[in-house]
């Protein structure tokens, strides 16, 4: 510390250390090297969110002749990014099976089928009709291993493959048990 002299015996009373503007000094050289080692981590550790590659501290002037931070990034690999920090691979992928169908199982399958629910791993899918639901149960498969490939693995661990639905006469939350409409059409 700048300035102390040691006191040697404090017989009079006054507790030994500074006091007053010797107190304040300590105070202030103590804050400033708490403030420069914190500064000294950031600077070796690489944390920091800025937008100069994460070194904490925010470049000046303009960019040179080769690539910057503080270049436009192509919004791809923006998007990229927040989908990694946010933890949002799974859902994203499973958003791929519903969107990108075509791409994800080919054009002829896609033509004559669609994906109608994903839980838990398991993907429900509907086919245009029973021969097709057939066709698809025989290439469950390779089904599975092209959507392992295009969307990441264990995002599909099971296939669900169901024909057309057919038309029900249940209409509203409630229904009467009986034969369903006979005479209305007569």
């Amino acid at each position: 510390m700048r300035g102390r002299t040691p006191q040697a015996g404090a017989t009079d009373g006054q507790p030994e250390g500074p006091s007053g503007p010797e107190l304040a000094r300590a105070v202030l050289d103590a804050a400033l090297s708490r403030r420069q080692a914190a500064a000294r981590t950031r600077r070796t550790s690489g944390g920091g969110g800025g937008n100069d590659g994460g070194s904490g501290r925010r470049l000046r002037g303009y960019s040179g002749p080769g690539p910057d931070p503080r270049d436009p990034q192509p919004l791809g690999a923006v998007l990229n990014r927040l989908v990694k920090a946010r933890g949002w691979q799974q859902p994203a992928a499973e958003a791929t099976v519903f969107g990108a169908w075509e791409r994800v199982v080919g054009a002829e399958v896609a033509q004559h089928s669609r994906p109608v629910k994903l839980e838990n791993g398991e993907l429900t899918v509907e086919a245009r009709s029973t021969a097709w639901a057939t066709q698809l149960r025989l290439l469950a498969g390779s089904l599975l291993k092209q959507i392992a490939q295009e969307v990441g693995h264990n995002v599909v661990r099971k296939l669900h493959i169901h024909g057309p639905a057919a038309p029900s006469w249940q209409k509203g939350p409630r229904r009467v048990r009986g034969r369903g409409p006979r005479d209305t059409y007569g």
